[in-house]
């Protein structure tokens, strides 16, 4: 419909919005369809990292307004819970996802890059969550998402005041992770997709998970998990292999098991 899965190199997925004349809006058929990829992706034991991005001038603009504008209360709260369980689904998969932030990320689509593992921009992207201009607020999770990652003053004021920023705000705020030109946007997340993929696949699988639910406990629960995390690591071939190699001085062969 409006999405690409390209697999540029072993092991690396691209997955692109490309539905251009909305600026990539999210609607009921787009999460459809990105539920759908993830799915599949999620199935695939060679993937070591998703690259997640948006075609034309735009990462994502925002929801679908065309599609919200003529909703009731219970239609607005499926709309909402349906762009929450997608974007936990990508939060949560079990494998990195990295928002190449090309352009506009508003609304829906800041959200959907916040979903995502870490953000690199384009010196030209502009982020925020303006949804109070339209009478409404965040409803994929977006007043969750960016009071963890800014601090809750800091999103409290772009969420009051709408305010869209520039690609240098937003990496000072942490919305950003890592600012490049347009040009080196795709190559840079290539790079740190390949880097990702020389480690054991297992071990950032766990990670992901150790720091996802973690963040929401207290550290004496974090702590726990950790250490039944680190545990279950030595029962897999790939801590054997790493382990081994460390010591040999060769470079390990990770099979993601």
């Amino acid at each position: 419909m409006g999405i690409r899965l390209e697999r540029p190199e072993p092991g690396i997925a691209v997955v692109t919005l490309d539905r251009q004349e909305s600026l990539n809006a999210l609607s009921l058929a787009v999460f459809d369809e990105l539920e759908a990829i993830f799915g599949e992706l999620a199935q695939d034991a060679a993937l070591r990292a998703v690259i997640l991005t948006g075609a034309g001038k735009a990462f994502v603009a925002g929801a679908d307004i065309k599609e919200m504008a003529a909703f009731n209360p219970a239609q607005a709260r499926s709309f909402a819970r349906r762009g929450q369980s997608v974007l936990a689904l990508i939060e949560n998969f079990p494998r990195p996802v990295i928002a190449a932030v090309n352009g506009f990320a508003l609304g829906g689509g800041c959200e959907l890059a916040m979903a995502c593992d870490f953000r690199i921009a384009s010196d030209k992207a502009k982020a925020g969550q303006p949804e109070v201009n339209l009478g409404v607020l965040p409803g994929f999770a977006g007043t969750q998402r960016l009071s963890r990652l800014v601090g809750r003053a800091r999103a409290k004021y772009l969420l009051f005041t709408g305010e869209v920023i520039g690609a240098a705000r937003a990496l000072e705020l942490g919305l950003f992770d890592e600012v490049v030109a347009p040009e080196n946007l795709l190559p840079r997340c290539l790079e740190i997709a390949r880097t990702i993929a020389t480690k054991a696949p297992l071990a950032v699988s766990y990670c992901k998970q150790a720091v996802n639910v973690g963040v929401e406990a207290t550290l004496a629960q974090g702590q726990d998990y950790e250490a039944e995390l680190f545990a279950q690591t030595f029962a897999t071939h790939d801590q054997k292999e790493g382990m081994t190699a460390f010591i040999e001085k060769r470079p390990a062969a990770f099979l993601g098991q």
